[in-house]
């Protein structure tokens, strides 16, 4: 029987996609974790831990090669900086990283929640996406997008995506969290 203690999922806590993996994470008596810094608007206020400025530049990576690695640039750098420096603590902290959001033709995800993904694919991580267009789980596995049904199997873990979760999208964090788990604890 898995003791579901030993597990531990390192989030942001932002609307979305984020508070439901925290919500689930709470449901199924896993350990929480959330990166925040300081000014930032969390949804999820659990188990949080505010990253010092030290700390953030752990994560700093010139916006330039943030930019060329999504294919997109960032007209707000300076306001996104401290999300990407953050979004660094959950990918390096969590070692299998879970997304929802949408896998775009360029095979990145869109918005911030793609950066977490390229870090992993950077890290060599297991990293899996829900597009909540197609409905379906997608794992990135030698150098592709392949359909998946993952679980989580690693005791670390994070779990981030995109602020404007569908109904879709909040039942597969669920589901992954039965798959992996079994049912919700009373």
């Amino acid at each position: 029987m898995t003791n579901r203690s030993d597990y531990t999922l390192f989030s942001g806590g932002l609307r979305g996609a984020e508070a439901e993996f925290g919500r689930c994470a709470e449901k199924w008596g896993i350990n929480e974790v959330n990166f925040s810094f300081k000014g930032h608007k969390l949804d999820r206020v659990k188990d949080v831990r505010v990253l010092s400025e030290e700390e953030l530049k752990q994560g700093d990576i010139s916006m330039e090669i943030v930019s060329k690695r999504m294919g997109r640039t960032y007209a707000e750098a300076d306001k996104i900086r401290k999300v990407i420096q953050s979004i660094f603590h959950m990918v390096n902290n969590g070692y299998q990283v879970f997304a929802i959001g949408w896998i775009r033709p360029d095979d990145t995800v869109k918005g911030g929640t793609g950066w977490a993904v390229e870090l992993a694919k950077l890290f060599n991580r297991p990293v899996s996406v829900f597009d909540q267009e197609k409905n379906k789980w997608y794992t990135w596995k030698e150098g592709k997008w392949v359909e998946d049904v993952p679980k989580i199997e690693h005791k670390t873990f994070a779990g981030t995506g995109t602020r404007y979760l569908t109904e879709e999208g909040k039942k597969a964090i669920e589901e992954l969290f039965e798959r992996s788990f079994g049912p919700a604890e009373a």
